[in-house]
């Protein structure tokens, strides 16, 4: 049973944690004329507002598709699934005026394409708001719930984020106790961190398992924070994490881990910033593919929090939820964004926090993004909710309303079902192949090296090549390269035979690029000593039928390139790459 609201607590003031330039934002002196704008047959002689006539925009149209293109998944890994797809499009059309007087029903050009406040366009807004509070997150444990602001993506949303919570810190300027850290996976998005290290802020790696990161056991959140050395900075007092589908190792994290590590930020004063855009991404197949290998994480994994407040969708009920249903002190701030289910160059996302951390975050927008694209924006309200007077424009159902929140959770299920079927398609193919049987006179050791066998005859062996955990979430598979397994290894460097195997793959016959674990480690120390022993692969952005084609290359690629004896004819494929600027970076 859900908490009674009566029963809730007002968020923490967490404003001290707010950095310098932040507390001293005040309300934009401009933006504040805008409630003005509204007030019917008004002279508006005040705004430095171009005249919407002479927009070269009559009206915004596009082809789009139907809430069941797709074909979901099952929720559970064990259930039958009946839904529909339909190929079929609709027309959107945003008109050039709306009739609606209503702010936050008012979709034209006119509105769309002119300045506008910093929250975000008011249509769209609204919605976003009302299905983040009643649908996305039903069971957030504080007094009068979170405010939503609407973003250019994540990558901006981060921006302010950090701009939000963190001083800027030079070694030629301040001093070492002044410095700010920010805590993150040993593998993480690497976007991230370099936003965040510009400004100065310590990189702080936590250890991380199959779910994603750790809290306890060594280098563990509670053993970084409990052991924290002063004369590296300030205590962090920023964890950033992707929590499901985790990028790069697409880690997904339980309930029950989510409730420790947030347990353990409260007690450390920790502001977890929590970055999920592959939420929807759910895969509950994968946890029946561990379960047939006798191996993997529990199933627990991927159960969502029982006895809450449902979302009214079967579909999100039965995804793991995120830490605001934890939050009960207001120190979760959450990005979502449009990149994964519209599209990523809408450049459009959300940040949910609590109102004081909102409030600020407008200050900054007020400034400097202003607000994402009215372009997109507008079409993206159209979309989703439709005409809401007659006014000519049309929304993304067959019938020209919206999709409405049925259409759009309908959509999320779909894109779920379309990427859970690519996962299953690269991860059966990788499961298949990752051992090569081999004829060998030296034997495998128990610490996994080849040795002479000294006995003179030739035997059978299956040598495991590389090993995955099947993706709970996201759009990865990450492979961990069992390098000590190849005839070469000892004979070159781990990191230049890793190199080299990475070059292999990129030529003829097999074609195939992925990406070296170094570029998403978040150190110097883990980039040496573990970057060189994975790769991440995306069965996201290639057609449909290249997963299987690309997946069975680089099994074949991984064959031919353990077969290989010849220490220099690696060196060589490694002076022709660094000869041509081919690189890992």
């Amino acid at each position: 049973m859900a908490t009674s609201t009566e029963h809730r607590s007002a968020p923490l003031d967490l404003s001290y944690h707010f950095s310098r330039v932040t507390n001293n934002r005040r309300e934009s002196a401009i933006k504040d004329f805008y409630k003005y704008f509204s007030i019917p047959n008004i002279g508006n002689l005040a705004g430095g507002l171009p005249n919407a006539s002479y927009f070269p925009y009559d009206s915004l149209e596009a082809a789009v598709a139907l809430p069941k293109r797709f074909t979901p998944t099952p929720n559970e890994s064990d259930t039958a699934d009946f839904a529909s797809s339909d190929s079929a499009s609709s027309r959107i059309l945003v008109p050039r005026v709306s009739a609606s007087p209503n702010p936050i029903q008012k979709i034209d050009v006119t509105s769309a394409l002119q300045y506008g406040t910093a929250q975000g366009y008011p249509p769209l807004h609204s919605f976003l708001r009302q299905f983040t509070r009643e649908n996305l997150h039903p069971n957030i444990p504080y007094a009068g719930g979170p405010e939503i602001i609407l973003t250019c993506g994540n990558t901006d949303g981060f921006a302010k984020a950090l701009e939000l919570l963190s001083n800027d810190w030079s070694e030629q300027r301040d001093w070492i106790r002044d410095r700010d850290g920010i805590l993150v996976e040993e593998f993480a998005y690497m976007n991230a961190i370099q936003a965040a290290a510009p400004r100065g802020l310590q990189i702080v790696p936590v250890k991380m398992d199959g779910e994603g990161m750790k809290g306890s056991g060594d280098g563990g959140l509670r053993d970084v924070l409990a052991n924290w050395d002063a004369n590296k900075g300030k205590r962090p007092h920023l964890m950033y994490t992707v929590t499901v589908g985790q990028n790069p190792t697409s880690g997904t994290l339980s309930v029950e881990r989510r409730k420790e590590l947030y347990s353990i930020c409260k007690e450390y004063d920790i502001i977890i910033i929590e970055d999920d855009p592959y939420w929807y991404l759910q895969y509950p197949s994968a946890v029946e593919a561990e379960k047939n290998r006798g191996e993997g994480l529990s199933a627990a994994a991927l159960e969502p929090s029982k006895g809450q407040k449902s979302s009214g969708f079967e579909f999100l009920d039965s995804l793991v939820p995120s830490y605001l249903s934890l939050d009960t002190d207001g120190r979760v701030v959450r990005l979502d964004t449009f990149s994964k289910t519209v599209a990523p160059g809408c450049r459009l996302g959300w940040i949910t926090a609590q109102p004081a951390f909102v409030e600020r975050i407008l200050r900054i927008t007020e400034v400097s993004t202003q607000q994402p694209s009215g372009f997109v924006q507008s079409m993206v309200a159209e979309l989703l909710l439709g005409p809401q007077a007659r006014d000519g424009g049309r929304g993304g159902g067959k019938d020209g309303q919206g999709w409405a929140v049925d259409g759009w959770v309908r959509w999320l299920a779909g894109l779920r079902g379309a990427y859970e079927r690519r996962m299953q398609t690269m991860c059966t193919i990788l499961e298949e192949g990752k051992y090569k049987v081999r004829a060998d006179s030296r034997k495998t050791s128990a610490s996994g090296r080849l040795e002479e066998s000294g006995s003179g005859w030739s035997m059978v062996e299956k040598v495991k090549m590389y090993d995955f955990v099947w993706p709970r979430g996201g759009m990865f598979v990450w492979v961990h390269l069992n390098l000590a397994t190849h005839p070469l290894f000892g004979q070159l460097p781990v990191a230049d035979l890793s190199h080299a195997l990475w070059v292999f793959l990129t030529t003829k016959p097999y074609l195939v690029l992925v990406a070296p674990g170094l570029i998403f480690s978040p150190t110097p120390a883990l980039r040496a000593e573990k970057g060189p022993h994975y790769m991440r692969l995306c069965f996201a952005a290639v057609e449909e039928e290249e997963v299987g084609g690309s997946s069975h290359r680089f099994v074949e690629a991984f064959n031919h390139f353990w077969a290989k004896r010849d220490v220099e004819e690696l060196r060589g494929l490694l002076q022709e790459a660094a000869q041509v600027g081919c690189s890992q970076m």
